[in-house]
């Protein structure tokens, strides 16, 4: 990440500065490079990076406490590949379910949005819209493992994903092998008391299984559907349960999978949601997703029972 600054320009160029940051110094550590600008060098491009912790589970969590919103990394929004960001004015109460990812080596040392090196080693993280710094609790939804992480930089630019984590922090989610994971992040409130309900992670965990044994796919789409802990894709949410039947009927017709009408309340009303799975992997859901996209529904995100 480059070290522009954003005091005393305007907001557009603040704008434009952030986003050609992001743009050079912040892409998807997983993505297909073959559209990259080519390196001079292996060695120029990856940097010098030191050995792991020998336990990166002995590293302990970032430990919220309140702090002042940043100077560089918080203009009104900013642009990248044409998509326009706004920043949050606050990020209390903030909770969204997605996709994370990680980034590493190719990273190391080099400087974030809020002007630190990134430490692949320590635990913080990268959103595209949280104010910075933030504290958020991220929970793996696969095998209910949580770390607490703070977001000082920007990002990830490609694909879905919601929050691109530190190598340590991939680790202790039990992530690295995939490189993606269904999370739940959640803002912290420095305030109150984040820590007592975290169970510390040690690498003596992972032994255990990280997901429930297999079972037949008719028998695990019923039992997450009337079960609660399973993971869907919504399409949609409305007021009117005809209007939900509309898109469902429309989306049984193509290649989505199991699609239903669910029926919730909140705050006192009635909404019906389009829901499809219960949904395998993240590629199953990067695949849905995309096949959403191109047939008109483009606000479909991750969601649990």
């Amino acid at each position: 990440m480059s070290g522009t600054r954003l005091a005393g320009l305007t907001l557009i160029t603040a704008a434009l500065a952030l986003s050609a940051c992001s743009i050079t110094g912040r892409r998807d550590p997983h993505a297909d490079p073959a559209g990259a600008t080519p390196a001079p060098s292996a060695a120029a491009a990856v940097p010098q990076v030191p050995p792991p912790p020998s336990d990166p589970f002995a590293v302990a969590d970032a430990v919220p406490k309140y702090e002042p919103r940043a100077r560089n990394g918080n203009p009104p929004f900013y642009e990248v590949f044409g998509k326009r960001y706004y920043v949050m004015g606050s990020s209390l109460g903030y909770i969204e379910r997605g996709v994370a990812s990680w980034y590493g080596p190719g990273f190391h040392a080099e400087r974030t949005s809020i002007g630190e090196p990134y430490d692949m080693y320590g635990m913080t993280a990268a959103h595209k819209t949280l104010s910075l710094p933030t504290y958020v609790r991220v929970t793996n939804l696969q095998n209910n493992r949580s770390v607490i992480v703070r977001v000082n930089d920007r990002g990830p630019f490609v694909g879905n994903r919601i929050i691109d984590l530190s190598y340590t922090a991939a680790a202790k989610l039990d992530m690295l092998r995939k490189g993606t994971a269904f999370v739940e992040v959640t803002a912290i409130d420095p305030a109150a008391n984040p820590i007592a309900s975290i169970t510390p992670i040690t690498s003596a965990m992972l032994t255990a299984p990280a997901h429930p044994p297999p079972v037949a796919p008719a028998a695990a789409t019923a039992a997450a559907t009337a079960a609660p802990g399973g993971l869907f894709l919504q399409a949609g949410a409305f007021a009117e349960r005809a209007n939900a039947e509309r898109l469902a009927s429309r989306l049984r017709s193509g290649p989505y999978g199991t699609v239903f009408v669910s029926e919730t309340q909140t705050s006192g009303r009635t909404f019906y949601r389009v829901r499809i799975g219960p949904v395998a992997d993240v590629p199953a859901f990067d695949r849905t997703v995309k096949a959403l996209e191109s047939a008109g529904v483009s606000n479909a995100h991750l969601a649990l029972d």
